[in-house]
């Protein structure tokens, strides 16, 4: 299955998206919050503080624009510590032998004035594959934009499909993200 990530923003005009072009570094204190529906359960609710990354802007070629994120897996928190250690095990992120997660777009496809499906490759676990997020632009201060990205990916082609059934396959990623100039 595909994910969506979407960038944008109710109040942005298309000048101001326009006047946010530029090279930005994610901040690390930006968003990404994931979570792992259960049945007849609360399921897996999570964030991934260590973050990294950057993205580029081309207001004038939407489709030249450009997202690397890197996130440490180990960084993951949930409020339960016994969780947290079984998902830096081997069974799921097997954080000893992958300490990095990344995801590098390939195509930006804008679907709104503030919006875009960004398509790239992400790398879990050893393993690549396409998928799509869907960013929308949310705000520009000074020297600052953020996006609110959104996208569902399966879990179990990238070895991780422990608890399947019990856990969905499907895990659903809600990001902040902050760039800096």
């Amino acid at each position: 299955m595909a994910s969506t990530l979407a960038l944008g923003s109710g109040a942005a005009s298309a000048a101001q998206f326009s006047s946010a072009a530029g090279r930005y570094r994610i901040d690390p204190a930006s968003r990404i919050g994931f979570s792992i529906a259960q049945v007849a359960g609360p399921g897996i609710n999570g964030t991934f503080p260590g973050i990294s990354g950057r993205f580029d802007i081309d207001a004038d070629h939407p489709a030249q624009s450009y997202v690397e994120i890197t996130l440490n897996p180990a960084s993951v928190k949930t409020g339960q510590e016994r969780v947290e250690n079984f998902l830096r095990s081997s069974a799921v992120f097997g954080v000893a032998d992958y300490p990095q997660i990344t995801f590098r777009s390939s195509r930006v496809v804008q679907d709104g004035p503030r919006s875009a499906l960004v398509e790239g490759t992400l790398t879990a676990k050893g393993v690549s594959r396409p998928e799509t997020f869907h960013a929308t632009f949310v705000e520009q201060q000074a020297g600052t934009v953020t996006f609110h990205v959104t996208g569902n990916i399966f879990r179990v082609p990238y070895g991780m499909g422990i608890g399947v059934p019990l856990y969905s396959n499907t895990v659903a990623f809600d990001m902040d993200l902050k760039g800096i100039r």
